[in-house]
Formats: C-alpha cells, structure tokens, sequence
C-alpha cells in the first residue's frame, strides 16, 4: 500500500520558498587570498565576462565566468587578459 504525498510535498516545498529570503543583490562575493585557494573553488580560474579570451596559451579547465569575483581578484590577474588565475 503506497501513501501519496505529493500534495503535501508541494505545499511543503512551496512554504520553505516563500520563506527562504532569496538576496543575491547584497551578496558579497567570496574572497580569496592567493590564486590556490580560488582555484580550489574555480579550477580554471575566474574571468570578468564570457566574452574573454586567454593570452597565455591552452588551460585545462574553462574559467568561471563572474564579473563580481573577477573585480575582488584583479591582482591575481597577471597577464591582465581578463582572467584570474587560469589554469
């Protein structure tokens, strides 16, 4: 004998959405001290807008794109071609 309890499920889910405040625009972004600790988050470094080539040659892994993060780590940008530590 199975229960259904899809109706529940949905109110339940419905509920913890309308409560859960969902404040992205005073999110601060995460802060890194040096381009291992962020390449532990974001392997193939972060750039500033998808539209950013790398200068340096191939990397293994695609760079998180985010404007917000780049700007906060723009000295661990080396090679100022718009994306911080690439791999």
């Amino acid at each position: 004998m199975k229960k259904s309890l899809t109706g529940i499920t949905v109110i339940s889910l419905a509920f913890l959405l309308f409560i859960t405040p969902i404040d992205s625009a005073n999110a601060t972004p995460a802060k890194f001290k040096n381009c291992t600790e962020l390449n532990k988050t974001y392997p193939g470094g972060v750039a500033k807008d998808a539209k950013v080539r790398n200068v340096g040659g191939k990397t293994k892994f695609k760079p998180f794109v985010s404007a917000e993060i780049y700007k906060s780590h723009t000295k661990m940008d080396r090679d100022k071609d718009g994306i911080a530590c690439e791999k």
